[in-house]
């Protein structure tokens, strides 16, 4: 298992490359982390959802992703409530209290896919959450040394050096353990390293010492490294050099923005400059807006107008400027949002820009299908070419229904016309993620907004090829620690 001093240690990333080295080895690997809490999510073959970190993971284990790899997925709507999902299945919405207290009921479902995960595979390598020197989270904890305990389960315990210091994370998470937690820790690693390992040696030969604990590996910091972020936004990834002026897309960040990594393939792209709009700043000027998902459209609509955004988008749209919403973002489009059940927030009805002449109301059951079409765009009906192909996942609670007919965005193989086209050609609307995964279709989908060229990114083999460099990486930092720890362990399969 591997935990972490802090949010973002690089849990995620190590989590992935140890599963891409041992896949590589010809073991059978799967990854699991226990809960997460995160509004970036996947669907999974399974039909559920589950982090997006764990997709990720399955896809350096070369598995299809599966909700026992995250039987516990917290999703915040608000600084104290958040919708609880259990093994894919969206459970209820608690607040900090009352989840704290359900945490011994989900402890059976953790346990329940960590054993069917057992079965199948020689290793399984577990991500924690946050921290496990939060000790007012202690009590029935099931996403650190709680969960390892109750299997007993290795852990070693990353550090992020470049946060600055790294030794005091390490001794002080180290000495708020327990005593038979701190006999579980087998070592240490030190993330995104960079500078003379002479000068950093005398600071690990004094960890060892003082801790007794061995340093497993030191992680070197990778320059321009890209892999999904588990929740954080990251700035503009380097993507070469771009034409200028570069196409400007504008997203802005509300409070409860989820699947953020629908933007991965954007800010990958050689041509285009994204820029995010945080909260109170003013929009700028740009080629393409989109509106992003959200966990809490109701309130993010709210904060759109508070901040001016509405006006800002409403004049971008009037002075021929191309907009697209994605789900949450879709939803605001329309005329009206029904959550009379409060399935986001207390019950409610908010009315939308009155884009699209749309109505949506939410549901208690939450749509997941991972689903194929292509593109609708100015296109007839005739047989799909390459370029029109998209793939993508659904994952919301709206039902929206159209007051008024409009063209088609995108035509599912599963013969739905999902999504649609104003009239004036100006804005798209989709509850589809993963829209510019498909370079192909990103092309397309760039050339409606103005961007014409075929430069958009393979956001699958940027990742493959990102995995194995993260691997080549451990093979040299920590490999040989990691493989002797290993083999103390009896084997029920040989490798494959």
């Amino acid at each position: 298992m591997v935990q972490g001093t802090t949010s973002d240690a690089g849990k995620s990333v190590l989590v992935a490359g140890l599963c891409r080295l041992l896949k590589r080895r010809g073991y059978r690997v799967a990854p699991f982390k226990p809960q997460n809490m995160a509004l970036n999510s996947a669907v999974t073959i399974d039909g559920g959802e589950i982090g997006r970190a764990q997709a990720l993971q399955a896809q350096a284990c070369g598995l299809q992703a599966h909700t026992d790899m995250n039987p516990v997925l917290l999703k915040p709507s608000s600084d104290t409530g958040a919708q609880v999902i259990i093994q894919g299945k969206a459970l209820d919405a608690m607040e900090a209290e009352q989840y704290h207290n359900y945490k011994k009921i989900a402890m059976a479902a953790v346990l329940d896919s960590y054993q069917r995960l057992q079965a199948q595979y020689d290793f399984i390598i577990v991500e924690g959450a946050g921290s496990p020197a939060e000790i007012n989270l202690r009590d029935n904890d099931i996403a650190n040394m709680g969960f390892a305990e109750a299997v007993d389960c290795p852990v070693i315990i990353i550090a992020d050096i470049d946060r600055g210091g790294v030794f005091a994370h390490l001794v002080g998470t180290l000495s708020l353990l327990s005593a038979s937690e701190q006999k579980r820790i087998a070592g240490f690693v030190i993330n995104r390293f960079r500078g003379d390992m002479g000068l950093l040696q005398p600071g690990l030969d004094w960890l060892e010492e003082k801790t007794t604990k061995s340093v497993w590996g030191v992680i070197p910091y990778l320059n321009n490294f890209y892999l999904d972020a588990e929740d954080a936004i990251q700035l503009q990834h380097d993507n070469g050099h771009r034409r200028q002026p570069p196409f400007k897309i504008v997203i802005p960040v509300f409070s409860r923005m989820s699947n953020h990594t629908d933007f991965d393939a954007l800010q990958l792209h050689p041509d285009v400059e994204v820029c995010f709009v945080g909260p109170g700043q003013v929009m700028p000027a740009a080629d393409l807006m989109i509106l992003p998902g959200s966990k809490n459209v109701r309130a993010d609509l709210s904060l759109l107008r508070q901040y001016g955004w509405d006006t800002s988008i409403k004049r971008h749209i009037r002075y021929g400027g191309k907009l697209i919403g994605i789900c949450g973002g879709y939803q605001m489009l329309g005329e009206r949002i029904d959550d009379s059940k409060g399935i986001e927030d207390q019950p409610g009805l908010a009315t939308g820009l009155g884009i699209f002449s749309m109505d949506t109301t939410l549901q208690t059951a939450k749509i997941l299908k991972q689903v194929k079409g292509r593109l609708a765009l100015n296109k007839g009906l005739g047989p799909p070419t390459e370029q029109e192909v998209i793939s993508g996942y659904e994952i919301h609670c709206g039902l929206s229904s159209h007051n008024e007919s409009y063209p088609s965005f995108i035509l599912l193989d599963d013969g739905r016309k999902e999504g649609c086209v104003s009239h004036d050609n100006l804005v798209l609307g989709t509850y589809i993620h993963g829209l510019f995964d498909e370079p192909a279709a990103t092309n397309q989908i760039l050339a409606w907004a103005g961007l014409v060229g075929d430069r958009s990114i393979d956001l699958q083999a940027k990742r493959e090829e990102q995995l194995e460099r993260l691997a080549d990486c451990l093979e040299s930092s920590l490999a040989d620690a990691c493989f002797a720890h290993l083999n103390l362990m009896e084997w029920t399969h040989p490798p494959n």
